[in-house]
Parts: C-alpha cells; sequence; structure tokens
C-alpha cells in the first residue's frame, strides 16, 4: 500500500504587515487623487476666481433671441451654436456702459483670430440712427464688436432678466451661462482673454457663484486664493 501524502498546510490569511501595507497604500492612492482633483479644481478656477463674477453656473440654457443688427439682419442665438458669446447689454443713456465700450472694443479685436468666439452688444434704444453718434463718440471707429438692437426689451429684460446696464453674460458653445458680470469692467485684460479661452478649450471651473456668496467645495479654494 503507498504511503498516504500529507495533507496541504492550511492557508494562512494576509499577514499584519500585509494587511498594513494594503491599507498604507489606499491611503496614498486616495491621497493621490485628492491632491490630483484639487490641482485640477485650482487650475480651471483660478481665473474664475480672480475675476469673480456676480453669477457662474452650469445649470441654466441661454434663451434663444432673434435680434437685428446694424444692416437690418437678424441674429439668433441658435445660430452661433458652437462658439462662446461674449453678451453685452448696454444703452446710450448709461454712462458705465459708454466707459467700459472701448476695453470691450478691443477685447473684441484681441479676440478676432479666434473664430468660435462672438462679441455681441445689444442695444436697448431706438435702432442704428439712434445710437450712430455715440458709437462715433465713444469708439471714434465702427465697432468691431456687432451691435443688436432690443428696443422693447423683451430680450435683455423679459428674457434675461436685466434691467440694470451694463451687464454682461459668457456663453459656452452649447449655449449654458457660464458666468455674469454686472456693470462695468475692464474687458481687454490677460485674465478676461484666459478666462474666454478657456471656455473655448471647454475648461469649466465647478464654483458656483450667485452674488457674493460663493458655494460647493471649491468655493473654499476660491477664498482661500482670494481672501475673500
Amino acid at each position: 500500500m503507498p504511503p498516504v501524502a500529507p495533507p496541504p498546510p492550511p492557508r494562512m490569511g494576509p499577514t499584519l504587515a500585509q494587511t498594513a501595507f494594503v491599507i498604507v497604500a489606499s491611503l496614498f492612492v486616495y491621497g493621490f487623487v485628492a491632491v490630483s482633483k484639487e490641482g485640477e479644481a485650482r487650475r480651471v478656477c483660478t481665473v474664475p476666481c480672480l475675476l469673480h463674477p456676480d453669477y457662474m453656473a452650469a445649470e441654466r440654457r441661454a434663451p434663444d433671441f432673434a435680434l437685428k443688427d446694424m444692416s437690418g439682419t437678424t441674429v439668433t442665438l441658435e445660430s452661433l451654436h458652437g462658439k462662446v458669446v461674449v453678451l453685452n447689454f448696454w444703452s446710450k443713456t448709461c454712462g458705465p456702459c459708454l466707459e467700459e465700450m472701448p476695453d470691450l472694443a478691443e477685447l473684441t479685436k484681441i479676440l478676432r483670430d479666434r473664430p468660435d468666439v462672438a462679441v455681441l452688444a445689444v442695444s436697448v434704444d431706438d435702432g442704428p440712427d439712434d445710437i450712430r453718434p455715440t458709437l462715433q463718440t465713444v469708439l471714434r471707429e465702427a465697432p468691431p464688436f456687432r451691435v443688436l438692437f432690443d428696443p422693447e426689451s423683451r430680450v435683455v429684460g423679459n428674457k434675461y432678466g436685466t434691467h440694470l446696464y451694463p451687464e454682461t453674460w459668457f456663453i459656452d458653445k452649447r449655449g449654458i451661462i457660464r458666468a455674469r458680470f454686472d456693470g462695468a469692467r475692464e474687458w481687454n485684460t490677460s485674465l478676461m482673454i484666459n478666462y474666454v479661452d478657456a471656455l473655448s478649450r471647454g475648461d469649466y471651473c465647478a464654483l458656483k457663484i450667485d452674488g457674493p456668496t460663493l458655494g460647493s467645495a471649491v468655493g473654499k479654494i476660491c477664498e482661500e486664493m482670494t481672501g475673500s
């Protein structure tokens, strides 16, 4: 009768050292991912944090509109799908609007080589003849941006809820409102240009801003960076 082989030794569970190694490795990976996410948040949110728009989010689609320009051609927001749209609301009776207009014109000139960006200035005045002398005085040249007209404020007031000018909206390529700036701004700054370029690339900050309030975890990063 052949000898009976001894039974195999019982399987041993992981040692304490192995368990500790797995835990430490898991914590390292978690920490690396967390740092990476924070680094990415800082990368895409630095410029918006410094600009601090009065509104920033990603849950609202910009209302479509159909408005005529200086030559009588109808322009719709839908026709600009696939472009970043800078939408400025103004009036010739608004002092801050006229003060910021040369900067807006300069921004438009800087962005001329970006075919995926459109700058529109929507006037609530009566029409081209009503504002032509004002534009000539303020800009001393034909406006580089496209001027549209909404004399009854059906778009500016009724659809966008704007009653104080100037007010400027940034709309991404999918027609989603990304930011709103209330009041006059310096538009021809490197920060503003970088922000437009970021929207063109599809770099969106997860930060939500509504007036002076910063929401979400990214808001804490913004507060740390700006001290506000």
